[in-house]
């Protein structure tokens, strides 16, 4: 079974983007995928930067012996539109991108370009940043949930990536209780809600044949919670739900997960449920 068929790589040489390079590469290899590498440089500029970097892109996934499909776009309009209009126009069923961390002083081009990205792709993007380990290995799959339709259709994403690769998927809900002044009442209906949105999740993972899954209702603030999970846990893999252009007001998830993109120290995968 293969989850992704066509990769979206985009690149701008800087060190981060070396780091989504090697996570394309993991993927790839695991789901014998194509990999289509794109630089996006200004109109009527010099492309000799961009086939530079583009070319050690081939180079590297040619020592692999991955299938690489490369292209320098003159820009013309923002950069994410590029991206996704290209995506369109070759099948791409995943882009990986980099952004960065929240420890980096410095601000890569990609960084505001992912976030556009991650909000209009009707794709799955996976990110890192500078300081994301990437491995072959795919045992353990987060699954934060609010039990948002958006979390929904993260859970499914994961689902059927673990069923792939046999890895376990964890799901959890954070009860945040940050503005609650110790309400008991209140915090046992949260309580409630966590546990119908994992129990959501966990049904999902059910219906895919995942042979082992997890649930845990977390207390924290949300960002920060997961990010502690991953950390304890020997998560492989983060998957979440994001909101659309038009559903920035919507969904929990949405603004939690572009914080979770540049905190924990694993691939994010972003799922988008498009729709007012």
């Amino acid at each position: 079974m293969s989850v992704y068929e066509r990769l979206l790589l985009p690149t701008d040489g800087s060190d981060v983007s070396v780091v989504a390079a090697k996570a394309s590469f993991a993927l790839a290899r695991r789901f014998d995928a194509e990999i289509y590498a794109v630089h996006v440089v200004e109109a009527n500029r010099d492309t000799t930067h961009g086939e530079t970097v583009i070319g050690a892109v081939e180079e590297a996934a040619e020592e692999l012996d991955l299938e690489t499909t490369t292209a320098v776009l003159e820009r013309t309009e923002p950069i994410h539109r590029h991206l996704l209009e290209y995506a369109a126009d070759h099948d791409a069923d995943c882009i990986v991108m980099g952004t960065h961390a929240r420890r980096s002083l410095r601000r890569y081009a990609l960084g505001s370009v992912t976030q556009r990205t991650l909000r209009e792709a009707p794709v799955p993007v996976v990110t890192v940043h500078e300081e994301t380990r990437v491995t072959d290995s795919v045992e353990a799959l987060l699954v934060p949930t609010d039990g948002s339709e958006c979390a929904d259709a993260a859970a499914e994403h994961a689902a059927a990536f673990a069923a792939a690769t046999d890895a376990s998927v964890r799901t959890v809900h954070v009860v945040d209780a940050t503005h609650i002044d110790a309400d008991e009442a209140i915090y046992d209906a949260l309580e409630a809600d966590g546990r119908a949105a994992v129990d959501r999740a966990i049904d999902v993972t059910a219906r895919a044949g995942v042979s082992h899954a997890e649930a845990a209702l977390l207390s924290g603030v949300p960002h920060q919670a997961i990010q502690e999970y991953v950390e304890g846990h020997e998560i492989d893999y983060v998957f979440m739900g994001t909101h659309g252009r038009t559903g920035v007001s919507r969904y929990l998830l949405g603004s939690v997960t572009e914080r979770v993109v540049r905190l924990v120290d694993v691939p994010v995968v972003a799922v988008k449920v498009a729709g007012p």
